[in-house]
């Protein structure tokens, strides 16, 4: 079906401009207009879904439970949509969330295959200007980025690849229609939670396939399954309570959390529990079983070691095996779920590749070399990542009061009040951005906090007839604070992970996301509006900071 949007080359006025139409984009949608407001939403790609709409690759899927990554907002889209897997694939997110554009008539307010290039605000007229990549202008009182935490690709960046005479691909921009690899020698870079994905799909239709490793990472089986019709009730029966457990949780899964110490109990016990989270399988298979977990390395090597052991019966090889034994702290960079991963490495035409150790020197006419061997390649898949969290933001050139780049204001690390509001931008908004749980959470529920928060806070400012609120330095700055002092108080900080931004060179090296949990951050950030909106400034026309 094909996907129109609204567009006007007149100049356009609305309340609120939102960006991204992905799954907080079309809640934001769906709750502002519940207020009444004249909403505009601009998406970049041609339909909605977000990284749902890019991320076609092989094997692509989510790793939390289907049936807790999905809206809550209304029952009769609770009732009447039905998950067929417990880890859904992508085409069924994809069709889920074109349900929800379809079912709540969200459409007629996006403009599709439209890139924004500023955003800009206008201190006179306290509003703020939307330019898009062809021209267009759009007036806002308020501006909401819902430009996702894995949206902005990293890209390949190796010598030699503009005269690569075969094909290359990165997984977030997988053709729409596929790629044909039958048959084909294809080589894939990188071994992250994509690479993990695609690999034993890649494997099931290529001759040879060389996976070319500088990191080994843990992965969690998924022990993924058709859902049942009768699961389903059961869960529909009692989803609002399913739902508040999530949100209470640190992870935003509705699991109990753990109770004891891993060093409290004896190591048979110990093991057992781990087996029983191994037999459970998903991506808390080991983290929910202790409190110390992320925590005391004593604790945390503990898990490590099983995980290791498992890697180590699985794979054959005993020199592979071992190559793809991580040694960071588990946890500590995106633990992954897999099906069937590590038994892909058993398969005759299956190589992993160390490059730590004999790193890629370049891409060649006819195919990829390391400093160690050349190998012939027809297909490169490219499964490096983003530059996360705070990547597509700066994408964009956003520019707050006195024209202060955003990018100038980040240039030594993000600061961002509750991952909410940035200090010298009134009235802009962004959804899980840096200081909120964002990836270390089940994104839908951190997702609609966020939209609550917001739509919330617009409706508190619409009821007292004031049009202004900027969260004030000093707020931002002890929340950067608290956010570093949670972090540094667990083992998070010292992996070289994408959570640090130690994936993109350059990058400042702060750990983004809020650590402790879902459920105390909705705490928190309900106790700030309690108190007033503690740490912000709300007003009319122009407030003094």
């Amino acid at each position: 079906m094909a996907a129109q949007g609204a567009r006007s080359s007149a100049a356009v006025d609305v309340d609120v401009a939102v960006v991204g139409a992905g799954f907080a984009g079309l809640y934001l949608l769906y709750r502002l207009r519940g207020l009444g407001l004249r909403v505009r939403v601009f998406e970049r790609a041609a339909d909605v879904g977000g990284t749902w709409f890019w991320n076609r690759y092989p094997g692509a899927r989510c790793d939390i439970e289907s049936v807790d990554y999905c809206y809550s907002f209304s029952d009769e889209l609770l009732a009447e949509w039905t998950w067929t897997e417990r880890y859904a694939a992508q085409p069924e997110i994809l069709r889920y969330l074109r349900h929800v554009a379809d079912r709540f008539d969200l459409r007629r307010d996006i403009q599709f295959d439209t890139r924004v290039a500023s955003v800009r605000y206008d201190e006179p007229g306290n509003r703020w200007l939307v330019f898009t990549g062809a021209g267009e202008m759009v007036s806002a009182r308020h501006c909401v980025l819902a430009v996702g935490n894995l949206s902005s690709v990293k890209r390949p960046e190796f010598a030699g690849l503009e005269a690569f005479q075969g094909d290359w691909y990165h997984t977030a921009q997988w053709p729409a229609d596929g790629v044909e690899l039958q048959g084909k020698r294809v080589g894939v870079v990188g071994t992250g939670s994509t690479a993990i994905q695609a690999v034993p799909q890649i494997a099931k239709q290529a001759a040879q396939v060389y996976v070319f490793q500088r990191t080994p990472n843990y992965s969690m089986p998924a022990r993924n399954r058709p859902l049942p019709p009768e699961e389903l009730a059961d869960v529909r029966r009692e989803y609002g309570q399913r739902r508040r457990a999530a949100q209470q949780s640190d992870a935003g899964v509705p699991v109990a959390p753990p109770q004891r110490s891993a060093l409290e109990v004896g190591s048979q016990q110990r093991r057992r529990m781990y087996e029983e989270g191994w037999r459970r399988g998903g991506i808390n298979a080991l983290s929910y079983a202790f409190t110390d977990f992320f925590t005391d390395e004593r604790a945390n090597f503990t898990a490590q070691e099983f995980a290791r052991e498992k890697i180590r019966q699985i794979v054959g090889d005993r020199a592979v095996a071992e190559a793809l034994c991580p040694t960071h702290h588990i946890g500590t960079k995106r633990t992954c779920v897999d099906i069937g991963y590590f038994e892909t490495y058993n398969r005759d035409h299956v190589q992993l590749v160390d490059v730590r150790t004999s790193p890629i020197r370049a891409v060649t006419p006819r195919g990829l070399a390391t400093a160690a061997e050349d190998y012939g390649l027809d297909v490169i898949v490219f499964a490096i990542g983003f530059d996360a969290i705070t990547g597509a933001l700066l994408e964009i050139d956003i520019r707050g009061r006195d024209g202060l780049p955003l990018a100038a204001k980040w240039s030594r690390g993000p600061r961002c009040y509750l991952g909410l509001c940035v200090a010298g931008f009134p009235n802009l908004f962004t959804i899980t951005g840096p200081g909120s749980p964002s990836v270390l959470s089940n994104m839908v529920v951190s997702i609609e906090q966020h939209v609550d928060w917001i739509t919330d806070c617009l409706s508190h400012l619409e009821d007292r007839g004031l049009d202004r609120i900027e969260a004030t330095p000093e707020a931002e700055d002890a929340w950067a604070r608290h956010v570093g002092e949670l972090a540094d108080a667990t083992l998070y900080p010292r992996a070289a992970s994408w959570y640090v931004g130690a994936n993109i060179p350059g990058k400042p090296r702060v750990f983004m996301p809020y650590v402790a949990g879902c459920g105390t951050y909705r705490r928190e950030c309900e106790e700030i509006v309690e108190r007033g909106y503690e740490g912000f400034v709300l007003g009319t026309g122009a407030i003094e900071m």
